[in-house]
């Protein structure tokens, strides 16, 4: 999917983040949510911060926006070519619903903070890795 990278380091999974590292295989995005207030939450957690109630993982849209980013220019690992964009994406579910990924499929110097932007997945051995791309246009899809 991604062939210019590197294979990724697989992350840790365990029962509670298993939905949110192997939806990807069925092109899903879960993200827990609480039963009782409905807030969604992450990253997955047993209990519900807002009102304490049971988290489940369900699938979001996978659509959303730049909330900020940087495109790093230090090869750290040499490994990885540079430069890239690490982006905390917000959810359209939810404000505030965010978390850190790269985006991928794109010019670095053509990313902005507000950009639409949707989920791809890229295998590390169990796991499907969620990252971002540009949104396609809806009469796109």
């Amino acid at each position: 999917m991604h062939d210019e990278l590197p294979p990724r380091i697989p992350p840790p999974i365990n029962d509670l983040n298993r939905p949110f590292w192997t939806g990807g295989a069925e092109g899903s995005l879960f993200i827990s949510q609480c039963r009782s207030c409905a807030r969604w939450t992450h990253p997955p957690d047993a209990v519900c911060s807002h009102c304490g109630g049971e988290l489940v993982p369900r699938p979001v849209s996978g659509r959303g926006s730049v909330f900020t980013f940087t495109i790093n220019r230090h090869p750290f690992n040499p490994v990885v070519p540079v430069p890239y964009v690490i982006a905390i994406v917000e959810l359209e579910e939810q404000a505030g619903l965010r978390f850190t990924t790269d985006l991928v499929d794109c010019d670095p110097e053509e990313v902005y903070i507000g950009m639409p932007v949707e989920v791809t997945f890229e295998q590390t051995g169990e796991a499907w890795v969620p990252l971002f791309r540009p949104a396609r246009e809806t009469s796109e899809l």
